[in-house]
C-alpha cells in the first residue's frame, strides 16, 4: 500500500545516517555506504553517489600479474572492479540487490563473481574460472576467493539461505542460484541426465554444483544468467 509522506517527512525517513561511522555500512538493506579514508576495491560501475574527494580507476592491467590478467579477460566484463582510492563516503549498490556484510577474521570465502560488491584492500584476492562448465552456462561462471582480515560485501537477489554441508551429507545446487561457500570447500560439477531429458532443454538447466565436506554454501531464490560483456 502506497503512502503518503511531506517532503520532510520523506527525508527524515529515507536520509543517511550522519552518526554511523564504520568502514563497511548498511545505509538501507540494498545500499552500501563505504566511509573511505583510503582505499576500497568495489564492482565496476557500482558506484550511486559520493562527496568527499575519491578517486575513481578500473583495474590496473597489470596490477596483479599476467596470470589473473588472463584468466580475467577469460572471463569477461562481468569480473571488472574498480579501485576507489581518497577520503569521503562513497555508496555503492548493484541492481537493488541486497547486501551482507562478513567481517572475515584470517578466514577465505568464495563468492561468484557475479554477487561481489566490494571488499577491503587488507583482503588478498584471486579469480578461479571454473573451466568444466565455461561453455555450458550462458557467460560462463567465475568465482572470487576472497582471503585474510577485513569486510567483505556481497550481494544476493531478496534473502539469502545459508546450507551447512556435512561430512557424509553433500548439498547440491543450481549453479544460477549460488552466491558464495566457504572457502576450503570445492564444489564438483555433474550433469542430471534425466532431469535434462525430462525438461527437454540445454545442457546449461541440468548442471549442478556439489558440495563435500564441512563448510557453508549460501544460495538465493533467484537464477542469475551472467553475461560477458563480449559478443
Amino acid at each position: 500500500m502506497m503512502s503518503d509522506y511531506s517532503i520532510d517527512e520523506f527525508i527524515r525517513k529515507t536520509k543517511q545516517d550522519e552518526s554511523e561511522n564504520d568502514y563497511f555500512e548498511l545505509e538501507t538493506p540494498r545500499i552500501l555506504e563505504v566511509n573511505l579514508l583510503d582505499q576500497v576495491w568495489a564492482k565496476a560501475g557500482a558506484m550511486i553517489s559520493y562527496n568527499g574527494n575519491i578517486k575513481f580507476e578500473r583495474e590496473g592491467i597489470l596490477e596483479h600479474g599476467v596470470g589473473r590478467l588472463f584468466k580475467k579477460a577469460m572471463t569477461g566484463e562481468g569480473s571488472s572492479l574498480m579501485k576507489a582510492t581518497g577520503r569521503g563516503r562513497l555508496y555503492l549498490a548493484d541492481q537493488g540487490k541486497k547486501i551482507t556484510i562478513f567481517d572475515l577474521d584470517n578466514e577465505t570465502i568464495t563468492v561468484n563473481g557475479n554477487d561481489l560488491l566490494a571488499f577491503e584492500p587488507s583482503i588478498d584476492w584471486d579469480i578461479k574460472l571454473m573451466k568444466k562448465v565455461a561453455g555450458m552456462v550462458s557467460g560462463g561462471l567465475f568465482n572470487v576467493t576472497l582471503s585474510g582480515s577485513g569486510r567483505v560485501a556481497i550481494t544476493s537477489h531478496y534473502e539469502p539461505l545459508t546450507l551447512l554441508v556435512r561430512p557424509g551429507e553433500p548439498v547440491i545446487t543450481d549453479p544460477h542460484a549460488t552466491v558464495a561457500w566457504s572457502g576450503h570447500l570445492e564444489p564438483n560439477f555433474r550433469t542430471d541426465i534425466s532431469f535434462k531429458t525430462l525438461i527437454g532443454r540445454g545442457s546449461g538447466e541440468s548442471i549442478q554444483m556439489e558440495f563435500e565436506g564441512d563448510g557453508f554454501v549460501i544460495v538465493q531464490p533467484f537464477e542469475e544468467v551472467y553475461t560477458t560483456g563480449q559478443n
